[in-house]
């Protein structure tokens, strides 16, 4: 029995009922929800005080009553189970001809009351009697207990919402897209958990990407608002093609709960923002406007603080311009904060009203570092006292959820990224003595984002066999491998026979293997050079009549996928993030191999590029590098897709960030000149030319302490 508590407007009797459910029906399959759903009615929203989804005892509506006054308990229930019918009735696969289902039971549990009176129609119960009540209920349509779930959820509205395939192929990759698409039909616990139950506070929600991270925030957002239709909630993000995705989900979310449009009260706002209307608007500018700090725009703040440190220069000089924060929002909520520098979610914070209601969601593994973001304490910082402002500690429930499934990639697809991010299988390195190119500071970060331990221990220096949980990766993902190999990597002699290569491919998905333009992303690893190396197959596709569009660039920046047009999406690494596809490739993958001062992060896009896919990945390329990127995967694949390597120790991983450190481009000519230096001087040495004794003594001692150290 999972218990979800939403917003709780009788708090004695939810306790009640709470301790009732965890003792006596723990063992029962079924989700209890506290404050949720919240269903329309032609006047108002109304909160359902306690809903029960029981395999047993099916859907039951819980009225509670805090103190002894139970007038009018009849009506109650009748209304909400009137509700009910009337969602229920919306959903074919909860209804046969007009004869609802799942008929929803009601009761209403008044603890305080003494030896309760009921009516022939009505339940009214005490803590005497409601386990009796529950238990006598039974549910002959336990079957659909799925579906009740995912219309609770909302889920199915998205669903529903789809535009359903027409698939002549029963084997087809349309089809098999279908099922999985289909299966994927319900919210686990962890998800719920993160909608449904808000602290009074920072929340913080971690998962790998294809954890439902989206979604989640959307739903939050939506129930927020449809539970406290006059707050000021804020939604923002870091890539761009997001706006749309969220504004669709939230409307969607919002109209399923309460019958109307969400009001002016919730935006949908980018982190940076402009002059310009609310279509261009931002957490940033709002602040700069609102607190009359100076603004930068982006070309202002490149100039100022560079292009890497542009976005935290700006949010920094702006908090360090404002000594009292005016209160903007009631709650805001942060996807994909691991794009963020802390003093982002720092500007957030204080921009909140006193209860500081901020929910930042991140991916755990995205940026494959253990410094994507730092704890709590180091993020808001210590307020007068010098204690933190912000700590997870544990004693708040629900104040910190990892989700751990992943409903987005397979086993295979999400195993070989991380090998291939982390550098698993990658050649060993002759000045660390091992391929890795990462790792955690803190190994538990693998089991709590679902990878188990088959062999060895997860500590420094042990030998460790790493595996996606069946649990963390549901088995139903891999099925479309039985149309087609789920991964695929691909070595060309040239980039024309690249080109050849995915135009042909693409084709066949349109016109043999029933997928949907829509269903394709082509990434190009590479944000810099993207129109110029994408332009080939687009060629290629315009000749054979398939459209295709660069996603933010021949589209506005908030759109990614044109389904309409029936054209397929092109785009770099950055925009691709935050969406999915059943088919991705991803060209010119030898870039990915390594670079010279930033090969974390080029291995960083190709873990996030493959992870774009909910089915299949094609990653292609040409050149030595991308030979040497095959052999890699090869070695992912014959060892079944297990991560098996040492576990470094705290110096080598200090070593790991000191090597395969990203540098800037004043880092890089400097080690660039100081090596050219460096070859010159040996060489010089070694003809005789300079002595050593010519050299200055002071700097000669030097290095040889410097590299007596190392």
């Amino acid at each position: 029995m999972e218990i979800i508590k939403g917003s709780a407007r009788k708090p004695v009797s939810t306790e009640r009922l709470v301790e009732v459910f965890e003792r006596d029906f723990a063992s029962s399959e079924g989700v209890l929800y506290v404050g949720y759903p919240v269903l329309s009615t032609p006047d108002e929203a109304v909160s359902i005080d306690a809903l029960l989804i029981s395999r047993d005892h099916g859907v039951v509506a819980i009225n509670l009553v805090e103190g002894k006054d139970a007038d009018g308990f009849g009506e109650v229930q009748d209304d909400v189970a009137s509700l009910l019918d009337s969602k229920f009735k919306q959903h074919k696969s909860l209804r046969k001809g007009r004869k609802l289902l799942a008929e929803p039971s009601t009761l209403t549990y008044a603890p305080l009351l003494e030896p309760c009176q009921d009516d022939d129609e009505h339940r009214l119960v005490n803590d005497s009697d409601i386990v009796e009540a529950i238990k006598e209920m039974e549910w002959e349509s336990s079957h659909l207990y799925e579906a009740v779930l995912s219309v609770i959820q909302s889920i199915s509205t998205i669903r529903r919402n789809r535009k359903r395939r027409a698939n002549s192929k029963d084997n087809s990759h349309g089809a098999a897209l279908q099922k999985l698409e289909d299966s994927i039909a319900n919210l686990d616990a962890l998800q719920s958990k993160a909608v449904i139950e808000t602290v009074e506070g920072v929340q913080r929600i971690r998962g790998l990407a294809g954890s439902g991270k989206t979604i989640v925030l959307a739903l939050k957002a939506a129930y927020l608002h449809s539970q406290n239709p006059d707050w000021k909630i804020a939604v923002t993000f870091n890539t761009r093609s997001l706006k749309e995705q969220f504004v669709r989900l939230i409307e969607t979310f919002v109209v399923e709960q309460t019958g109307e449009q969400p009001n002016e009260n919730i935006s949908v706002i980018n982190a940076w923002g402009a002059p310009g209307g609310a279509a261009r608007t931002g957490i940033y500018y709002q602040f700069c406007t609102q607190n009359g700090a100076t603004y930068f725009d982006f070309q202002q703040a490149k100039r100022k603080f560079g292009y890497n440190n542009a976005f935290s220069g700006v949010t920094a000089a702006a908090m360090s311009e404002v000594s009292s924060i005016k209160p903007m929002y009631d709650a805001i909520l942060i996807d994909e904060a691991q794009d963020f520098d802390p003093t982002f979610l720092q500007l957030c914070y204080h921009s909140l009203t006193t209860e500081r209601r901020l929910v930042y969601a991140y991916d755990e593994l995205q940026s494959l570092t253990d410094a994507s973001l730092p704890g709590p304490e180091a993020i808001f910082g210590s307020g007068p006292n010098g204690k933190p402002l912000v700590t997870f500690d544990g004693s708040v429930p629900s104040q910190d959820i990892i989700l751990e499934k992943c409903y987005r990639n397979s086993r295979p697809v999400l195993a070989s990224a991380h090998a291939l991010g982390f550098g698993i299988y990658r050649e060993p390195d002759a000045k660390l003595g091992t391929g890795l190119t990462q790792m955690f500071d803190r190994a538990e970060l693998w089991t709590d984002v679902g990878y188990e331990v088959l062999d060895g221990e997860l500590a420094d220096d042990h030998k460790v066999t790493l595996a996606r949980s069946k649990s963390a990766s549901p088995e139903f993902l891999e099925s479309p491998g039985e149309v087609e190999d789920l991964i695929h990597f691909g070595h060309f002699d040239s980039v024309e026979k690249q080109a050849q290569w995915v135009a042909a491919e693409i084709e066949k998905n349109l016109t043999e293997d029933e997928l949907r333009p829509e269903d394709i992303i082509v990434i190009n690893p590479d944000p810099f050079s993207t129109p110029k190396q994408v332009g080939p197959i687009r060629k290629l596709l315009f000749d054979r009549g398939i459209p295709s569009h660069l996603a933010g660039v021949d589209t506005s920046s908030d759109v990614f996928f044109q389904p309409d047009e029936g054209s397929v999406a092109f785009t770099g690494i950055f925009r691709a993030k935050g969406n999915e596809a059943g088919m991705v490739y991803v060209i010119n993958a030898q870039d990915c191999y390594s670079s010279f001062g930033e090969v974390g992060k080029v291995r960083n896009r190709l873990f996030t590029a493959m992870t774009r896919s909910k089915a299949w990945v094609r990653v292609v390329g040409h050149g030595e590098n991308m030979q040497a990127l095959v052999e890699e995967y090869k070695a992912i694949k014959e060892n079944d897709y297990r991560l098996e390597f040492v576990y470094p120790n705290a110096k080598l991983r200090e070593r790991l960030r000191i090597v395969n450190r990203d540098m800037s481009s004043d880092e890089k000519r400097k080690v660039k000149a100081a090596s050219k230096s460096m070859s010159s001087l040996v060489q010089q040495l070694a003809a005789g030319d300079v002595q050593l004794e010519d050299l200055p003594e002071g700097e000669i001692q030097m290095l040889r302490k410097i590299l007596s150290d190392k």
